[in-house]
């Protein structure tokens, strides 16, 4: 058979098996795990800071779990069909980044908290996927914006991403692929806030 039609073939039976609708299958449900201890530490201190809640396109606020299939069809986002985040991806990436602030020596506050002079945190998603360069290769993106405001005044903004290779080319091997590139642009996030010494200002 000519390369170019195994290729096609094995895509074809990526895609069937992960969006195509198996009746009686249960659905998994994901998350992003336990946080254990992180390792990255702001470099320094951070002090109070109001974190909103992450924002991102609608696609994102539901419980579905997209991949796509960058090295055949780059312009389609498709679903795993027996496959749901236990929450939408937003919620689950504002509960992460909260916990790894925390665990960095911030004291988070949400915005129903916030007192005057105190920095806050936005968070804005540009890309949350399981991305599949090859049949069998594929890692889990996120890319973000932060931003940090001070009063109605924006003090920094920078862009962070990070896409971490999954160990398995299915709904599982993405969700854990996905957890750790999230904790990764964490540890980013930490670090840049440690560098901008907002508990001073």
């Amino acid at each position: 058979m000519h390369p170019t039609r195994i290729i096609l073939a094995a895509a074809l039976a990526l895609t069937l098996s992960a969006c195509a609708s198996q009746k009686g299958q249960p659905t998994t449900q994901f998350d992003f795990g336990p946080a254990t201890a992180a390792q990255t530490q702001a470099q320094g201190v951070l002090g109070a800071v109001v974190v909103t809640d992450v924002t991102g396109s609608s696609a994102l606020d539901s419980e579905r779990m997209f991949y796509r299939l960058s090295y055949a069809d780059p312009l389609q986002a498709r679903t795993y069909a027996n496959s749901r985040w236990t929450a939408n991806p937003l919620q689950l990436l504002t509960q992460r980044f909260k916990t790894r602030l925390a665990q960095a020596g911030a004291r988070v506050l949400s915005e129903t908290d916030a007192a005057s002079g105190i920095p806050l945190l936005r968070i804005d998603v540009d890309e949350f996927i399981h991305d599949f360069g090859g049949v069998s290769q594929s890692t889990g993106v996120v890319a973000v914006r932060a931003s940090v405001f001070q009063g109605h005044t924006l003090v920094d903004q920078r862009s962070f991403r990070q896409a971490v290779a999954a160990p398995s080319a299915d709904a599982a091997g993405g969700a854990r692929a996905l957890a750790a590139s999230t904790d990764a642009v964490a540890a980013d996030i930490v670090a840049w806030l440690g560098t901008l010494n907002l508990n001073r200002r």
